[in-house]
């Protein structure tokens, strides 16, 4: 057993020898941070540089697309080195600066959907107090109160768990996570679960329960209203709602991994859920908008292709 003087680094035992493949493996992974950076960076740009975009939703789309690039690159550049590296170790400091980045990430990307499905409420079931209710105060107000409180709470989560007395350094994943650190604690881990589970309520309960109530709100309106408002909220809905769900299924997936005995299931389908909700939202968010938001698609034609003949 090792004691916590002792642990230094921690070993990441999901990785497991492809050979050569770790050169395609690279190329893929690369391949798909470049795909996310591009194409997130692309929208933030046709945002701010188009004065007909400075909207709440767009400015809420743009804090969503920043949020995809923090986490992506919490994430990908470490993976990256990893697939090429011999020996699957990190230093202690940086495992601990990787949970704080990807779970601030996860929690902003909770609130951020809350706001946006809040903004949606405001627009279909209140259409004609909009402007008035959605200023550019509250949404600046919106969009704080969305990275603020996440990055607080998880600076104490990351805190709480690194002065933890560890007697192992063996991790079963490919990047570093906050309960699987807690697991290698030498004594008793019931107050540091109580605290997440207070903390997890916090921080994706009650975004959940004003997303569900905004869609609850704004089905009720469609049902009771005009075809021209339900194509409206279809128009404007769907691609928050795909989000939304794409988002919490990835969730889902990493909760009932890393609560659950995964023996039976294969390395290479461990690995893919581990890292799903870390990767297909910040590909899938910037696609979705792109291509279901007229407005938005039409300007990066514009800007893509307004050079040519």
């Amino acid at each position: 057993m090792l004691n916590d003087t002792q642990v230094t680094f921690f070993k990441l035992n999901a990785y497991f020898d492809v050979g050569s493949l770790k050169y395609l493996y690279f190329v893929i992974i690369m391949s798909l941070y470049v795909s996310i950076v591009c194409s997130n960076v692309l929208l933030i740009v046709v945002i701010c540089t188009n004065r007909s975009l400075h909207e709440p939703m767009y400015i809420l789309l743009c804090s969503l697309f920043v949020n995809e690039l923090y986490g992506s690159t919490g994430l990908f550049p470490f993976l990256l080195i990893q697939i090429l590296s011999e020996i699957h170790t990190i230093y202690r400091y940086v495992c601990f600066l990787q949970i704080y980045c990807l779970y601030s990430y996860v929690c902003v990307e909770f609130f951020t959907l809350a706001s946006m499905s809040y903004d949606r409420y405001q627009a279909i079931c209140h259409p004609l107090r909009y402007n008035t209710r959605m200023t550019n105060k509250k949404v600046a107000i919106l969009i704080v109160a969305s990275w603020l409180p996440p990055f607080l709470v998880v600076l104490c989560t990351a805190n709480l768990t690194s002065s933890l007395q560890l007697c192992g350094n063996v991790i079963q994943k490919v990047f570093c996570d906050n309960y699987s650190v807690v697991k290698l604690s030498c004594n008793s881990i019931r107050g540091i679960n109580i605290y997440g589970l207070v903390m997890s309520a916090a921080m994706i309960f009650f975004p959940t329960i004003i997303i569900f109530y905004s869609y609850i709100r704004i089905l009720k309106i469609c049902f009771s209203g005009s075809s021209q408002t339900r194509q409206k909220a279809v128009s404007t809905c769907t691609p928050q709602i795909a989000s939304i769900l794409n988002f919490f299924f990835g969730v889902c997936f990493e909760v009932l991994q890393g609560r659950s005995n995964m023996s039976s299931v294969s390395v290479m389908l461990q690995i893919f859920l581990s890292l799903y909700f870390l990767t297909a939202q910040p590909l899938f968010n910037p696609v979705m908008y792109g291509l279901k938001m007229s407005s938005i698609r039409n300007i990066c034609k514009n800007h893509l292709f307004r050079h040519k003949v």
